[in-house]
C-alpha cells in the first residue's frame, strides 16, 4: 500500500493537486474535511462524536481523526493506497499516524511539501471562492466557474470565507505555519519528504508532484518499517 501525505499552507492548491495526484497514481483521495462529512451524514458513531465536537466548535480531537482514517485505508478503493489530503497537521499527528500504520505493518511512502511564499498565499487565499455544497474550489483569476457565482459541478452558489478575506489570511497563516514546519520536519528527519515550488503552473506542480513521489517509492520500499 502507497501512503502519500500532501503537505502545505493554506492556499498552496492542496485538494486540487490531491485529487489530481490520487487519479494519476491509482489511489483513493483522502481528505479529512470529506471524512468527518461523510460519517456525520451516515450517522456512525464517530460521525456522531465529530459532530459533538464540531457542534461545540471543538477540534475534533486526534484519536478519533485517526480512527476515521484508519476505517478508510481498509476500504476496497483504498486497497493500493490513498494521498492524504489535511492530514496530519501536527507533530503529534504525524507521529500518531506512523505508530498506527506501523502496527498494520505499513508506513508513509512519501510527503510531499507545496512550497509558496506569503504574500502568493495572500494573494491567492483573497481571490478564493468555496461552493456552498460541497466546498470546491475556485479561483477568480486562476480557475473561475463557467458561470459567474456558480459551481460548475453542482451549481450551488460560491461564497467567500470570512477566513479567506485579506483582513484574516495573515493571522491564519501565523497560527499554522508553525505546525506545519514541525510536520515538515518529521518527514525529513524520516526521510521521506520532498519539497516542490508551488508557484508554478496547475500543471507544472501536478508534474512535480508526480515526480517527487515517484522519486521516494523504491527508497521506501527497501527501506524496513520503523
Amino acid at each position: 500500500m502507497r501512503i502519500v501525505v500532501l503537505l502545505g499552507p493554506p492556499g498552496a492548491g492542496k485538494g486540487t493537486q490531491a485529487a489530481r495526484l490520487a487519479a494519476d497514481l491509482g489511489l483513493a483521495h483522502v481528505a479529512t474535511g470529506d471524512l468527518f462529512r461523510a460519517h456525520v451524514a451516515a450517522g456512525t458513531e464517530l460521525g456522531r462524536l465529530a459532530k459533538d465536537y464540531m457542534d461545540r466548535g471543538q477540534l475534533v480531537p486526534d484519536a478519533v481523526t485517526l480512527e476515521m482514517l484508519l476505517a478508510r485505508l481498509a476500504e476496497p478503493d483504498a486497497a493500493a493506497g490513498v494521498v492524504l489530503d489535511g492530514f496530519p497537521r501536527t507533530r503529534a499527528q504525524a507521529e500518531a499516524l506512523d505508530r498506527a500504520l506501523g502496527e498494520r505493518g505499513e508506513q508513509v511512502t512519501a510527503a510531499v511539501l507545496i512550497e509558496v511564499p506569503e504574500e502568493v498565499l495572500v494573494a491567492r487565499l483573497a481571490d478564493r471562492w468555496i461552493c456552498e455544497a460541497a466546498g470546491h474550489i475556485y479561483s477568480r483569476s486562476a480557475r473561475p466557474p463557467r458561470v459567474e457565482g456558480r459551481c460548475d459541478l453542482d451549481g450551488s452558489p460560491l461564497v467567500q470565507r470570512a477566513d479567506d478575506r485579506p483582513e484574516t489570511v495573515r493571522a491564519r497563516l501565523a497560527q499554522q505555519l508553525g505546525p506545519l514546519s514541525d510536520v515538515v520536519d518529521h518527514y525529513a528527519r524520516t526521510g521521506v519528504l520532498r519539497r516542490i515550488d508551488g508557484t508554478q503552473s496547475i500543471e507544472a506542480v501536478a508534474r512535480a508532484l508526480r515526480a517527487a513521489v515517484d522519486s521516494l517509492v523504491g527508497a521506501t520500499a527497501d527501506r524496513p518499517n520503523r
